[in-house]
């Protein structure tokens, strides 16, 4: 992970969504999870997001509640990292107002010219990291697994339609 420039982090307060492979290439991926906008057609978790997704910039969400509740809740981070093609990062940082922080990486690892692989994490960081972890890591891994592959459906189809497309132009 060093070519991408992600922390260490404290693996006990960490979570780790699911490797997905993903029959598509990484500017697919890359596509779908960089167009904000469309969120609401795939993202079972954050059914809203809004950001110029330049360095440092507010990415402005609405996170469904994957604690047991059936609501939503906002939730802003900063864009701390992007790589295209490869990783999008973004950041809670802690104030003297709140002490939470967090930074969450998604990474796209290329396999071959149409496959990669996916998966996000989200570190816990500061003075309350391992409180959080004990009230919130089991949610967030099951929003970020589902999140992986609802990524892996929409980017397949997105490709399957390219390529649809392609044969048909042959033709």
């Amino acid at each position: 992970m060093t070519d991408l420039n992600i922390p260490e982090y404290d693996q006990s307060t960490l979570v780790r969504s699911i490797d997905v492979e993903i029959d598509a290439p990484a500017g697919i991926v890359w596509g779908v999870l960089t167009n904000l906008e469309a969120y609401p057609e795939w993202n079972p978790f954050c059914i809203s997001a809004r950001s110029t997704l330049e360095l440092g910039a507010p990415v402005e969400m609405t996170l469904k509640d994957f604690s047991g509740g059936s609501g939503t809740f906002p939730n802003t981070e900063y864009v701390c990292a992007v790589i295209p093609e490869r990783l999008l990062s973004w950041e809670l940082i802690a104030t003297d107002d709140d002490p939470k922080a967090a930074r969450r990486d998604q990474v796209i690892e290329p396999i071959s010219g149409d496959r990669c692989r996916y998966y996000s994490t989200d570190a816990f960081l500061g003075v309350e990291a391992r409180q959080i972890m004990e009230e919130s890591g089991a949610w967030v891994k099951r929003a970020f697994d589902v999140t992986a592959l609802a990524l892996k459906q929409r980017s397949e189809s997105l490709y399957a339609d390219v390529t649809a497309t392609e044969r048909g132009a042959a033709l």
